[in-house]
């Protein structure tokens, strides 16, 4: 019993050598660089990546034999600011975009495979959309989570499906595929009537130092007043804004010339 206790140990010791090496170093790695500075066989250190990134702790850069920290470790390092920290960042932008399209703007974060609203600006508006801070919900519907989803790994729309298929039997697994696709290529998703009834918004992605999606920000209000909207100006108002954020939280989005 006791060495198992101490085999186990020492395979835990080694995984988390390996996270606090990529975390500390800061830069894609090769199995061989992860091997040669922490004294480990190539053959272990690559099941441990290989572990890690099953689990989007780390993945493995399109086209590349080298590894980064993944979405989950990204998304954890985001939590460690604070809620004023976040809304110093993004505030003065999400107030801009909230007086250019007189909507109501929000925050969200993304949180292991859920997203938070972390804050929003009220539309001047009688009747506009106010979402409640605080609130952990899913990624598999609404424009602000599919933002999210779209620029996760596969793994993450694979498990949003699953959940999804236990409200809706009947969904099309390809069709929602190809929504997260489009979303992908277009930068922004758009909802109407899919969290809540008679709602509607647009929503871009936020990266990342490293190009993981960190959250969101949406432009939201009533389907009324987007009935004769121009989405596509509209869209590209929020796009714009997420850029602006990413920028400011020291990234640059794949989409803004990366």
């Amino acid at each position: 019993m006791d060495s198992e206790r101490a085999a186990g140990t020492t395979s835990a010791d080694r995984v988390a050598d390996v996270v606090v090496l990529f975390a500390t170093t800061g830069r894609p790695m090769r199995v061989t660089e992860v091997a040669r500075a922490l004294g480990l066989s190539k053959a272990v250190v690559h099941r441990i990546l290989q572990s890690l990134t099953s689990r989007s702790l780390l993945r493995q850069v399109p086209g590349r034999a080298v590894y980064v920290l993944g979405p989950v470790l990204t998304s954890l390092a985001a939590g460690s600011w604070s809620p004023g920290e976040l809304r110093a960042v993004s505030a003065p932008t999400l107030r801009e975009l909230r007086d250019q399209t007189g909507e109501t703007t929000t925050l969200s974060v993304l949180v292991g495979r859920e997203r938070v609203y972390v804050d929003q600006h009220e539309s001047p508006h009688e009747v506009k959309m106010v979402v409640d801070l605080g609130q952990r919900l899913p990624l598999h519907s609404g424009a602000s989570s599919k933002a999210i989803l779209a620029f996760l790994p596969d793994q993450y729309a694979e498990d949003a499906l699953r959940q999804l298929r236990e409200v809706r039997p009947d969904l099309d697994a390809d069709g929602y595929r190809a929504e997260l696709a489009e979303i992908r290529g277009r930068g922004y998703a758009v909802s109407r009537n899919e969290r809540d009834t008679g709602a509607a918004s647009v929503a871009a992605p936020v990266f990342g130092p490293d190009h993981d999606v960190l959250g969101s920000i949406s432009s939201s209000g009533p389907m009324f007043r987007y009935e004769d909207d121009d989405q596509g100006a509209h869209a590209r108002l929020v796009v714009t804004a997420a850029q602006a954020i990413t920028a400011a939280l020291g990234a640059r989005s794949p989409r803004s010339g990366s």
